[in-house]
């Protein structure tokens, strides 16, 4: 977007204004979402949001929990942007939290874009952090930082969903900065520690077979919970087989379920919505669907 005087404006015989691009500046939206169970029913306890971060709760499915929908009303992250959530379930409480739609980073003219999240879950607690894609343009510079800190006896089960370029528009992801890093932690000791970091040419450290290999996307899940090492063979049970799109695999890592979904971005989506729905039947006893929104 440009602007620049119209014929009107400009003096006789002079030269034309030169165009000079728009930008807008930084912005830095906040989401603080704490429930709480009241006898047996989990309630909202305390919300503040800040533009362009803005928190719905939709009526949840028939027999299913708490909701919590995320929404970026700018429209995605452009260098500079920072968004802050943090998520705390007290005692009892049982919450599922997922954005509207598909996150976008776009192109930097330098700086980087921040997310920082922080999930609390007290003792017997159900906390759902179930992401949509986050769609990475050529150029653009993302740093989010994920933080779990639970209580014994919380359970959690977390996500993130990265997509390399916009590879239907003939787009693909050369250059940029991508660092998106766990810390896990359980009554205040580490327990779980991950990043990814790729920098500059972005085509060659993708394409390494050290690395991803050219997949479009990567989606990680963890599992935290005092059970989670014995459902290891269980929840192995409910992959999805792999196919020409997409494979998966889960491992335990000191007391987590620890899972990787790589492929076609489709397809990747597909299967990690469909073990998504199954896991949460099988630990929690809740139904194995997803939330409408998550679906549009």
């Amino acid at each position: 977007m440009s602007v620049a005087p119209s014929p009107s404006e400009t003096p006789a015989g002079s030269a034309p204004a030169k165009v000079v691009p728009l930008r807008r500046g930084a912005v830095e939206g906040e989401a603080r979402l704490a429930v709480r169970a009241e006898a047996g029913v989990t309630r909202l306890a305390g919300l503040h949001q800040r533009d362009p971060l803005s928190v719905r709760l939709p009526l949840p499915g028939r027999g299913d929990i708490l909701e919590a929908c995320l929404i970026t009303t700018s429209g995605g992250l452009v260098g500079g942007d920072r968004l802050t959530i943090s998520v705390n379930a007290e005692a009892g409480a049982r919450l599922r939290v997922y954005p509207q739609a598909a996150e976008k980073v776009y192109r930097s003219l330098g700086a980087d874009s921040r997310v920082e999240v922080t999930l609390t879950a007290a003792a017997d607690t159900w906390l759902e952090w179930l992401p949509q894609e986050t769609i990475l343009f050529d150029d653009a510079r993302l740093r989010r930082r994920t933080g779990l800190r639970l209580a014994p006896g919380a359970r959690v089960l977390a996500g993130e969903f990265l997509v390399f370029g916009r590879r239907a528009s003939g787009e693909r992801l050369s250059q940029g900065l991508i660092h998106d890093a766990w810390r896990v932690r359980r009554g205040g000791d580490l327990v779980w520690a991950d990043a990814l970091h790729a920098e500059g040419d972005l085509a060659r450290s993708l394409a390494s077979s050290a690395c991803l290999e050219e997949v479009t996307a990567c989606a990680s899940l963890i599992y935290a919970g005092e059970d989670a090492p014995a459902q290891l063979d269980a929840l192995r049970a409910l992959l999805p087989a792999d196919d020409a799109g997409s494979r998966q695999a889960l491992t335990a890592v000191n007391g987590l379920v620890v899972g990787r979904f790589l492929g076609e971005a489709l397809a990747v989506r597909r299967a990690y919505g469909a073990f998504w729905a199954a896991a949460r039947q099988h630990l929690a006893g809740l139904p194995a669907a997803l939330p409408r929104l998550w679906h549009l």
